[in-house]
């Protein structure tokens, strides 16, 4: 397999896992829906400029995109982090009060468990 369908499948793999169409891909990045499908077929080698907001919306990173094993939890947290920030200000916000909440909770709890 050669890069270019190497990393068209990498692609493809992390906006079906974000669901999303390539219709949505373009509209959130501003990458035409014709260059998301040539880079999802192998076709193109795209240039940083237009690989760098598809990467970030959908959360990858250099670990996901080559041959480097991810560590199961930072790919569902890379994930996390694309969906984060397709969110505008306040929304981030909200997530970040409200992760910051239960992990405070979570931890509180964790300190009761005598089993820890």
């Amino acid at each position: 397999m050669d890069n270019r369908t190497y990393l068209g499948i990498r692609i493809h793999d992390a906006r079906k896992a974000c669901s999303l169409t390539q219709q949505e891909l373009s509209d959130e990045t501003g990458v035409s829906i014709k260059m998301i499908q040539c880079i999802e077929g192998g076709k193109v080698n795209p240039s940083f400029e237009i690989l760098f907001p598809i990467v970030n919306r959908l959360g990858l990173t250099t670990s996901n995109l080559f041959s480097v094993e991810p560590d199961e939890h930072e790919e569902e947290i890379n994930r996390f982090l694309g969906k984060f920030r397709a969110c505008n200000r306040a929304n981030q916000m909200v997530l970040l009060n409200t992760l910051d909440f239960l992990a405070e909770q979570l931890l509180a709890l964790q300190g009761d468990d005598p089993s820890n």
